[in-house]
């Protein structure tokens, strides 16, 4: 899907100002998607800041090394918050924006929507999406090209880290000659492999370590091995020393294991609220299991946010899958 980047580039040659903001509990695609963008907007005499409703979680915190990311209520206030373009990336849904959300609504900047999700919000932005990539990394490799900006080091690093960490370090279905081709480049621009996978996969904290155990340790087994969900609580996190953000990338262990199709992993996020993450490595759509909660995001990976607590969200959202993949999903 060719993404023509002519209204990008003529907004950017206008503006002099630009905020980026992304989803709340940001990943690599998220954090490092707004840092390559906002290295190549300053490239070329613009003013560009990253402004979150999160900050960036520890385990990914080498990918700003110079502390870019500004966090609304805790560096800036919403008033203070002032530019020519608003751009919203690796996310199109106004439930992934916490508190960001409001300041997209009421902003009078013009707005731009940089994303690679297949889920879709009316952000009322000029939108630049690709649901075929696998990662809003690779579309903001194209933004710059279109921008005449020459890559660095400084900007192929976060590119990469997008890339990699969103096809599961290439291994993910969504891996095409695209996808190497722009490593390639990255590569070839000053990103070091080796590098980038020794802060992201060998340098976990002990707690991090602990809860892992512990998601492992509460797996549950649903059509005779099909399907396989597990479940984290606050008192979980709180026993080991953890954060909410390590709980990322465990859910594909689930995935490695023989006869599996589906996986679920359950966040406690508060008494109310439950984070849900769906991943499938057979023909079940968990875009679509994840929309009949207003959650989203690709064909073989979604989450929700779920408005109710663990013990209601657990039960829904299993019976959906197994329902789903009871219609012939099996591969």
């Amino acid at each position: 899907m060719k993404i023509d980047w002519r209204p990008f580039t003529k907004l950017v040659s206008e503006a002099e100002s630009f905020v980026l903001t992304s989803h709340m509990r940001p990943d690599c695609d998220a954090i490092g998607s707004a840092l390559g963008l906002a290295l190549a907007l300053r490239s070329l005499g613009k003013s560009a800041r990253i402004i979150n409703g999160d900050g960036v979680p520890p385990h990914i915190g080498f990918i700003d090394p110079e502390n870019d990311v500004e966090v609304l209520g805790r560096d800036v206030a919403a008033d203070d918050i002032q530019c020519d373009v608003l751009a919203v990336v690796d996310t199109g849904a106004w439930s992934q924006l916490g508190p960001m959300a409001e300041v997209v609504r009421t902003s009078k900047s013009k707005k731009i929507n940089i994303d690679h999700h297949v889920s879709q919000d009316d952000l009322a932005a000029l939108t630049f999406k690709d649901a075929t990539a696998e990662s809003t990394g690779r579309l903001i490799l194209q933004a710059i090209d279109a921008l005449g900006v020459k890559l660095t080091p400084e900007i192929a690093t976060p590119l990469f880290a997008a890339i990699s960490t969103d096809t599961g370090w290439f291994r993910f279905s969504s891996v095409t000659e695209p996808t190497f081709q722009a490593a390639a480049r990255l590569v070839a621009a000053g990103a070091r492999p080796n590098a980038i996978f020794a802060e992201l996969y060998e340098k976990n904290s002990l707690a991090r370590l602990r809860l892992q155990g512990r998601i492992l340790t509460n797996v549950k087994s649903h059509l005779n091995g099909r399907l396989l969900s597990t479940a984290i609580t606050q008192d979980d996190l709180h026993a080991v020393g953890a954060e909410p953000t390590d709980t990322e990338d465990v859910i594909n262990r689930l995935l490695g294991v023989a006869g599996v199709e589906a996986a679920l992993l359950f966040l406690e996020i508060s008494p109310i609220e439950t984070k849900v993450s769906l991943r499938s490595r057979s023909k079940l759509d968990v875009n679509a299991v994840a929309a009949k909660f207003g959650g989203g995001g690709h064909k073989a990976a979604s989450g929700v946010r779920y408005p109710g607590p663990l013990t209601a969200a657990e039960p829904a959202v299993v019976a959906a899958m197994i329902a789903a993949m009871g219609d012939g999903s099996r591969a």
